[in-house]
Protein backbone atom coordinates (compact mmCIF):
# COMPACT_ATOMS: atom_id res chain seq x y z
CA UNK A 1 0.00 0.00 0.00
CA UNK A 2 0.79 3.22 -1.07
CA UNK A 3 1.50 6.13 1.91
CA UNK A 4 -0.66 8.66 1.12
CA UNK A 5 1.56 10.88 2.65
CA UNK A 6 3.59 10.88 -0.39
CA UNK A 7 4.12 14.29 -2.62
CA UNK A 8 4.45 12.20 -6.10
CA UNK A 9 3.99 8.98 -7.52
CA UNK A 10 5.37 8.27 -10.64
CA UNK A 11 4.27 5.03 -13.20
CA UNK A 12 3.95 4.19 -16.46
CA UNK A 13 0.66 2.83 -18.33
CA UNK A 14 0.80 -0.23 -20.52
CA UNK A 15 -0.50 2.16 -23.93
CA UNK A 16 1.40 1.79 -26.93
CA UNK A 17 -0.48 4.32 -28.48
CA UNK A 18 1.81 6.98 -30.28
CA UNK A 19 4.78 5.09 -29.12
CA UNK A 20 7.89 4.72 -31.60
CA UNK A 21 9.90 1.51 -31.03
CA UNK A 22 13.09 0.40 -32.09
CA UNK A 23 13.84 -3.76 -32.07
CA UNK A 24 17.01 -4.67 -33.01
CA UNK A 25 17.61 -8.44 -33.40
CA UNK A 26 20.65 -10.72 -33.65
CA UNK A 27 20.32 -12.96 -36.41
CA UNK A 28 22.53 -15.66 -34.58
CA UNK A 29 19.58 -18.16 -33.41
CA UNK A 30 17.15 -16.83 -35.41
CA UNK A 31 14.66 -19.81 -34.86
CA UNK A 32 14.37 -18.20 -31.75
CA UNK A 33 14.82 -14.32 -32.39
CA UNK A 34 12.11 -14.78 -34.76
CA UNK A 35 9.53 -15.48 -32.10
CA UNK A 36 11.03 -13.22 -29.45
CA UNK A 37 10.14 -10.56 -32.62
CA UNK A 38 6.97 -12.01 -32.78
CA UNK A 39 6.19 -11.59 -29.44
CA UNK A 40 7.11 -8.28 -29.19
CA UNK A 41 5.49 -6.85 -32.07
CA UNK A 42 2.20 -8.64 -30.85
CA UNK A 43 2.94 -7.11 -27.67
CA UNK A 44 2.99 -3.79 -28.80
CA UNK A 45 0.01 -3.91 -30.62
CA UNK A 46 -2.02 -5.26 -28.60
CA UNK A 47 -1.74 -2.70 -26.24
CA UNK A 48 -2.58 0.13 -28.99
CA UNK A 49 0.62 0.88 -30.64
CA UNK A 50 0.90 0.63 -34.59
CA UNK A 51 3.15 -1.92 -36.40
CA UNK A 52 4.33 0.85 -38.69
CA UNK A 53 5.55 2.74 -35.67
CA UNK A 54 8.05 -0.38 -35.05
CA UNK A 55 11.24 -0.61 -36.95
CA UNK A 56 13.53 -3.81 -36.61
CA UNK A 57 17.27 -3.68 -37.41
CA UNK A 58 18.71 -6.79 -37.92
CA UNK A 59 22.59 -8.08 -36.73
CA UNK A 60 24.52 -10.96 -37.28
CA UNK A 61 24.54 -12.06 -33.50
CA UNK A 62 24.21 -10.38 -29.99
CA UNK A 63 27.19 -8.97 -29.81
CA UNK A 64 26.54 -6.57 -32.16
CA UNK A 65 23.30 -5.25 -30.72
CA UNK A 66 24.45 -2.76 -29.00
CA UNK A 67 26.23 -1.20 -32.21
CA UNK A 68 22.73 -0.92 -33.67
CA UNK A 69 20.66 0.07 -30.61
CA UNK A 70 23.27 3.34 -30.32
CA UNK A 71 22.53 4.02 -34.22
CA UNK A 72 19.07 4.01 -33.52
CA UNK A 73 19.18 6.04 -30.34
CA UNK A 74 21.07 8.52 -32.51
CA UNK A 75 18.19 9.28 -34.80
CA UNK A 76 16.00 10.57 -31.61
CA UNK A 77 13.15 8.63 -33.46
CA UNK A 78 12.07 6.10 -30.83
CA UNK A 79 10.71 6.50 -26.94
CA UNK A 80 12.27 3.17 -27.05
CA UNK A 81 14.50 1.01 -27.98
CA UNK A 82 14.63 -2.81 -27.31
CA UNK A 83 17.23 -5.79 -27.68
CA UNK A 84 16.11 -9.30 -29.03
CA UNK A 85 18.89 -12.06 -29.07
CA UNK A 86 19.77 -15.57 -28.33
CA UNK A 87 23.06 -16.80 -26.36
CA UNK A 88 23.43 -20.31 -25.50
CA UNK A 89 26.59 -21.86 -23.30
CA UNK A 90 28.47 -24.12 -25.39
CA UNK A 91 31.74 -25.99 -23.93
CA UNK A 92 33.44 -22.75 -23.41
CA UNK A 93 33.31 -19.59 -21.57
CA UNK A 94 32.38 -17.48 -24.35
CA UNK A 95 28.73 -17.25 -24.12
CA UNK A 96 29.44 -15.48 -20.55
CA UNK A 97 31.38 -13.10 -22.46
CA UNK A 98 29.01 -12.15 -24.71
CA UNK A 99 26.07 -12.34 -22.45
CA UNK A 100 27.77 -9.86 -19.94
CA UNK A 101 29.04 -7.20 -22.15
CA UNK A 102 25.46 -6.92 -23.69
CA UNK A 103 23.88 -6.51 -20.79
CA UNK A 104 26.19 -4.04 -19.45
CA UNK A 105 26.34 -1.96 -22.76
CA UNK A 106 22.48 -1.75 -23.24
CA UNK A 107 22.04 -0.57 -19.94
CA UNK A 108 24.50 2.17 -20.48
CA UNK A 109 23.04 3.17 -23.24
CA UNK A 110 20.03 3.39 -21.82
CA UNK A 111 21.40 6.04 -19.39
CA UNK A 112 23.38 7.44 -22.11
CA UNK A 113 20.39 8.72 -24.31
CA UNK A 114 17.80 8.91 -21.41
CA UNK A 115 15.53 6.60 -23.43
CA UNK A 116 14.58 3.04 -22.48
CA UNK A 117 16.46 0.07 -23.49
CA UNK A 118 15.33 -2.91 -22.79
CA UNK A 119 16.73 -6.23 -22.46
CA UNK A 120 15.15 -8.98 -24.02
CA UNK A 121 18.34 -11.55 -24.53
CA UNK A 122 17.92 -14.86 -23.61
CA UNK A 123 20.80 -16.42 -21.74
CA UNK A 124 20.17 -20.48 -21.97
CA UNK A 125 22.16 -22.92 -20.64
CA UNK A 126 20.56 -25.71 -23.49
CA UNK A 127 18.29 -25.39 -26.00
CA UNK A 128 15.81 -26.69 -23.86
CA UNK A 129 16.04 -23.44 -22.06
CA UNK A 130 16.01 -21.10 -24.75
CA UNK A 131 12.77 -22.96 -26.17
CA UNK A 132 10.99 -22.45 -23.21
CA UNK A 133 12.37 -18.76 -22.96
CA UNK A 134 11.49 -17.98 -26.69
CA UNK A 135 7.24 -18.99 -26.18
CA UNK A 136 6.33 -21.51 -24.49
CA UNK A 137 6.57 -22.55 -20.99
CA UNK A 138 8.71 -19.98 -19.20
CA UNK A 139 7.00 -17.27 -21.27
CA UNK A 140 8.65 -15.14 -24.41
CA UNK A 141 11.41 -12.72 -23.59
CA UNK A 142 10.45 -10.62 -26.26
CA UNK A 143 6.82 -9.91 -24.96
CA UNK A 144 8.56 -8.72 -21.63
CA UNK A 145 10.74 -6.95 -22.71
CA UNK A 146 8.07 -5.19 -24.81
CA UNK A 147 6.10 -4.63 -22.04
CA UNK A 148 8.70 -3.01 -20.28
CA UNK A 149 9.54 -0.72 -22.81
CA UNK A 150 6.11 0.21 -23.06
CA UNK A 151 6.07 1.19 -19.20
CA UNK A 152 9.21 2.60 -19.32
CA UNK A 153 8.60 4.81 -22.72
CA UNK A 154 5.53 6.31 -20.60
CA UNK A 155 7.04 6.29 -17.27
CA UNK A 156 9.18 8.69 -19.15
CA UNK A 157 7.05 10.55 -20.26
CA UNK A 158 5.32 11.52 -16.99
CA UNK A 159 8.40 12.39 -15.06
CA UNK A 160 9.52 14.63 -17.96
Amino acid sequence: MIDKNIGNVYEGVLSAEGLKFGIVCGRFNDFFVSRLLSGAVDAITRHGGKAADISVAYVPGSYEIPFAIKKMLETKKYDAVIALGVVIQGATSHAGYINSEVAKCVAQLGLEFGVPVTYGMITAENLDQAIERSGTKAGNKGVDAALAAIEMANLTKVIG
